[in-house]
């Protein structure tokens, strides 16, 4: 595989990539028969395949490979991917909507998440509003803060009306 290459796609087998954690923490793996001390990991698009379609990138931000399906790693490997996705797709999830405000030129959302309350603030709502299927809105505020409703239906009554005219 060329790294120079942007439009090479180089499928890793799962038999030849091991995940695990360094020295404070840091994500690293083995693969092929390269070490690598730091690996960076990124969801392809669609966002809607949470586990498919990973991005195995050195610190350079250059493609090393991609994960077809996590299920497919050993164990620790899977485990490690999973908190490293988790901690990089960090987004508290919305329980409720208190309010969602238009204010001068700003968007002000008043939120209850399961992590406490909390307020995003958004120039327009377009650009910082993503649908990646299923009723699923992912917010993200001018600070790049997000939050994330899992399934817009399954809100109380009181949190779909402050959503009816916005989405």
């Amino acid at each position: 595989m060329s790294v120079n290459d942007p439009y090479e796609i180089n499928v890793l087998s799962p038999d030849h990539v091991s995940f695990c954690r360094g020295a404070g923490g840091v994500f690293k793996g083995v693969i092929g028969s390269t070490a690598y001390e730091e690996l960076v990991v990124c969801r392809a698009f669609p966002y809607t395949y949470l586990t498919k379609y990973i991005s195995v990138r050195n610190l350079k931000g250059e493609e090393l490979g991609v994960i077809v399906e996590q299920e497919q790693l050993d164990e620790e490997s899977r485990s490690e991917l999973e908190k490293e996705l988790s901690m990089r797709y960090f987004a508290p999830q919305v329980t409720r909507v208190d309010s969602v405000k238009q204010k001068s030129e700003m968007w002000v959302w008043e939120l209850q998440t399961n992590l406490g309350p909390t307020r995003l603030t958004m120039r327009n709502l377009h650009e910082h509003m993503l649908f990646p299927g299923d009723s699923r809105v992912i917010l993200t505020d001018m600070n790049g803060k997000r939050c994330e409703i899992p399934n817009v239906r399954a809100l109380d009554a009181h949190s779909r009306k402050q959503l009816k005219d916005i989405i």
